[in-house]
Formats: C-alpha cells, sequence, structure tokens
C-alpha cells in the first residue's frame, strides 16, 4: 500500500490495552486514567482478523503495543495466533519489562521475534520517581529472560529531555554496550501542544519515510501518532477502515487531542 505521498505502508502498531501496571510520569496522570470499558476493547478474534487482512494489503510488520500488553490476559495465546499469519516478516512487542521474566520464554516460543524495553535510568530511586512506584530489578531481570529466551535484537526505548548526552541516559547507553542490547533515544513528546522529533537510533518521528498505521485497542485505525485522523473498523469494516487511513494519511504530524501515549502505544 502507498498513500498519497508515495509512501509504502507497511508496519501496524496494535494496542491490545490502555490498562497498565506503572504511571510513568510521562505518560499518565498520577491519578490514573478513564479505562475504556471491556466491551469496547477488541477480542483477540477481532484484532487477528485486523491483521490478517492488513498483511493481505501489504502490512508485513506487526508490534503489539499497550498500555502494557503483558497485563492482558492471554497475550501469549494472541501472539501464538499472530505468529501464524504468514506474510509477517517482522513480529516485535514493546513493554515497560516489569512483567517479562515470567513471559520472555513463552513469548519466544509461541513467534514473537523480538522486543522493545522501555529503560530511562539505572538509578532505582529515579526509576522509581519516573514509574511512580515501579521496581528496576523486575526489568533488568526481564532484559536478562529475553535475551535468554532469543528475542533478539533486545531493543532499549529510553525517553530523554533534550539530549542523549544526559547522566541517565549515558549511564543507560553504557549498560547496552555492556550487555549486547541496542539502544533507541526518544526525545520527550507531547501530543497535544504537537511536540515531536526523529527518534535518535531508530525510525520513528521521520514524517518524511513514516510508514506506520495504528491499531487502537478499542478499534481504530490511525494514520498518524500526532492527529486525530481515526477510522472505526467496526463501523466502516476492517479493510475499508485501512484503506481510508491510507489515503488520509497526513504529509506530516501536527498535534492530537483526541489520543494518548497509554492508549495507543507510542
Amino acid at each position: 500500500m502507498y498513500d498519497q505521498f508515495n509512501r509504502k505502508i507497511n508496519y501496524l502498531r496494535v494496542s491490545v490495552t490502555d490498562r497498565c501496571n506503572l504511571r510513568c510520569v510521562y505518560c499518565m496522570p498520577e491519578e490514573g486514567i478513564k479505562l475504556i470499558s471491556h466491551n469496547d476493547i477488541l477480542s483477540f478474534e477481532e484484532i487477528i482478523e485486523v491483521i490478517q487482512i492488513a498483511v493481505n494489503l501489504g502490512i508485513d510488520k506487526i508490534r503489539i503495543t499497550g498500555g502494557e500488553p503483558l497485563v492482558r490476559k492471554g497475550i501469549v495465546n494472541l501472539v501464538q495466533e499472530i505468529s501464524k499469519i504468514q506474510g509477517i516478516k517482522d513480529f516485535g512487542m514493546t513493554t515497560n519489562g516489569i512483567l517479562l521474566e515470567d513471559f520472555a520464554e513463552k513469548l519466544a516460543n509461541a513467534g514473537l521475534n523480538r522486543i522493545n524495553i522501555s529503560l530511562d535510568t539505572l538509578n532505582p530511586e529515579t526509576f522509581k520517581q519516573i514509574t511512580r512506584g515501579g521496581d528496576i530489578q523486575k526489568v533488568l531481570n526481564g532484559i536478562k529472560a529475553a535475551k535468554k529466551a532469543g528475542l533478539m535484537p533486545v531493543k532499549i526505548n529510553c525517553v530523554i529531555k533534550e539530549s542523549p548526552k544526559e547522566k541517565d541516559a549515558m549511564e543507560v547507553a553504557e549498560f547496552c554496550h555492556k550487555n549486547g542490547l541496542d539502544i533507541r533515544y526518544i526525545h520527550l513528546m507531547e501530543l497535544d501542544k504537537g511536540s515531536f522529533s526523529v527518534v535518535e537510533g531508530g525510525e520513528g518521528g521521520n514524517c518524511k519515510t513514516c510508514n506506520r498505521l495504528r491499531l487502537s485497542a478499542n478499534g481504530f485505525i490511525m494514520p498518524c501518532l500526532f492527529s486525530d485522523i481515526a477510522f472505526n473498523i467496526r463501523e466502516l469494516g476492517i479493510k475499508n477502515a485501512i484503506l481510508k487511513a491510507v489515503e488520509n494519511k497526513p504529509k506530516c504530524g501536527t498535534s492530537s487531542f483526541n489520543h494518548k501515549f497509554y492508549n495507543i502505544g507510542g
């Protein structure tokens, strides 16, 4: 599939839940959020059907996101079913790593190719502050488990305020270098202010080459993270919603007031 700016659209990010077991300061308010009703959350059958149709239309890269995808009950079964779809060349997941130690081997056996793990600091107290209570040791254990399970390359997503030269970012980079991990620096973004930039060490944030669509946990296909454009698969039908999203994908992101990182997975 090609959009009106001749960008080849072959990447679908799938949010399976808006729920999360952390409350990171740049992602979610301290008091939590109004969660999507269980009745509105896509079933596994719906998610699989969307991915199958998307692959038939030319999508060959799938990434599972959240919220935190590992809090979705039955996530390993979903991964297993997705992995059976012919035509997927790259199948990954983004996680905060808190539950990964228990899931890494199961996910690998189910067919997941690789994983991205969020880690902004190596300081336990700073980590606890950023995540509002998270235990960094669980993330470090999850990283080890991912490597052992062969979910390679393990990529670390490190959020920075201004520069990779920040103390925490440099310490995370050194940790990655010593442990054979890839690091990606993600500048702090604000959806409503249209504040975003290219991911350093990755492909995100470059509007000229953006190849992504997003599926929200409640069934909207979105062509751009920094836009309120969205098409409901239940109202329009899956194929039609996907094609409309490609057709209406903007040349460049602007801002979004309806979407949040916690419900579309960044």
